[in-house]
């Protein structure tokens, strides 16, 4: 019998180290044997310690798994000594069998970066990550005023005075006056109800009544406490849109940008939460394309987008690629030469979170080519289906305008619906040939439909 031919695999990195990071030691192999593998902990003199253990071994190229944000300081570390650094999913790496060990887990990821068979994770540059640290910490901070406002809410209706009823938003100009009003000692429903925008729709006797309630000096003093809680977070809100605004100024002033004084920008309705900045600006700035155009797509949207991915959007050669770095597209599992699963993955991507949540308001508008694409795939497959499918065109859209350098252009409804009925009558065509059907069994049926 002939011996098989052991398979030869190509060493694609010589000169390469797997790092196995934890957060409270680091795991380091240079090689497959135990005297090449050492443990180094996680302070900046550790660190130094592992990059002269690195040069020892003259490696030029490391490999490490994504956990957590315990490898960002190491990253960027290994980054400033010189090493091409790959940062590896963690589900790439768990191939390796037998008792799970911290050393054999370096070992293995060592060992499958020499043969080239673990891909980078995309990172985005410093001048992104600076953006998405300050526009994530700006979300925690809204998510806060979100939840003192939840409490300011249960406070006063605790002393049955339903402001929440009388009015939508209590974070609102109406809301905010009246409740500092309260702070400030007030008690009469008629001066409270003075105080309400002349844009509120309940009228001075319903809010008067609204606002009498059974008042308690304990209750008052939590009100007191939450409100000026919630107002110092608002101003962090602001300073934190102020330093947002520093940073995107270094960032345009050192890369260039595209001028936008003389271009006439897409502007939508802001909310309460919008930044200060000029995100619409900015954005033309930074792309070079009004991406406001697009419909559904608003500021926090555009904010999530320059945040999350920024200019590193040119990193992805595909739309195909970003799409599938955003976990929109189908991950078809094949066996036996068949498609078993085409399941779209799960995924806590801050910007897909948004393009969801974009798409899912597109129900909200009366015409547009979006809303015909995502009413279509709501049909045949319901509404989750729909949203990922139209979160995907957008994601798509997005993709060729900033790198083809182009203006949004949907498609004219006109010629959308003259299309669509081409596709119908060749349809029917086909079925009239299949069934063979001909002209006088079409005019029988037809007066029959008509005299039912």
């Amino acid at each position: 019998m002939e011996k098989k031919k052991e398979e030869v695999w190509q060493i694609v990195y010589p000169h390469s180290a797997g790092i196995d990071v934890g957060s409270r030691f680091h795991m380091v192999a240079v090689g497959q044997s135990d005297d090449q593998v050492r443990k180094f902990g996680i302070n900046t003199d550790d660190h130094n310690l592992m990059i002269d253990f690195l040069k020892v071994h003259q490696i030029t190229h490391v490999a490490m798994e994504s956990t957590g944000s315990y490898f960002q300081t190491l990253f960027l570390a290994l980054q400033e000594a010189g090493f091409e650094v790959s940062l590896v999913h963690g589900s790439h790496t768990k191939g390796i069998g037998g008792q799970k060990t911290d050393v054999k887990d370096c070992k293995w990821i060592q060992k499958l970066f020499t043969y080239g068979f673990l891909k980078s994770c995309f990172l985005p540059s410093n001048a992104t990550m600076e953006i998405r640290t300050l526009n994530r910490h700006r979300n925690n901070l809204i998510d806060e005023s979100s939840r003192l406002l939840n409490r300011i809410g249960q406070c006063m209706r605790q002393m049955n005075i339903r402001l929440d009823v009388a009015i939508n938003d209590l974070g609102g100009k109406t809301g905010q006056s009246i409740i500092q009003a309260i702070v400030e000692g007030q008690r009469d429903g008629n001066k409270l109800a003075i105080l309400a925008d002349s844009r509120i729709r309940k009228s001075h006797q319903e809010l008067a009544q609204y606002l009498q309630g059974r008042w308690n000096d304990n209750q008052l003093y939590i009100l007191k406490d939450l409100h000026q809680a919630y107002q110092y977070v608002r101003n962090r809100i602001e300073n934190c849109d102020q330093q947002m605004k520093n940073c995107f100024d270094q960032i345009i002033e050192s890369q260039g940008a595209e001028e936008a004084g003389k271009i006439n920008l897409t502007k939508k309705q802001k909310s309460r939460n919008s930044s200060s900045l000029n995100v619409c600006t900015t954005s033309y700035q930074y792309y070079g394309v009004d991406l406001m155009e697009i419909e559904c797509v608003s500021e926090a949207t555009v904010m999530s987008l320059l945040a999350e991915v920024g200019r590193d959007i040119f990193k992805f050669s595909t739309a195909s690629k970003f799409v599938s770095w955003l976990r929109l597209a189908p991950n078809n599992k094949k066996t036996g030469g068949k498609i078993i699963s085409s399941k779209t993955p799960q995924t806590t991507n801050k910007f897909t979170l948004t393009l969801r949540n974009a798409a899912n308001t597109i129900s909200r508008k009366k015409t547009g080519y979006l809303l015909h694409f995502f009413q279509k795939i709501a049909y045949k497959k319901g509404r989750g289906a729909a949203i990922t499918a139209t979160a995907r065109k957008m994601a798509v859209i997005i993709w060729n305008m900033i790198t083809k350098k182009q203006p949004y252009k949907p498609i004219d409804m006109d010629q959308y619906k003259l299309k669509k009925r081409q596709r119908t009558l060749k349809t029917i065509n086909k079925l009239i040939k299949h069934m063979e059907i001909n002209t006088d069994e079409l005019i029988i049926g037809s007066q029959r439909l008509a005299g039912s």
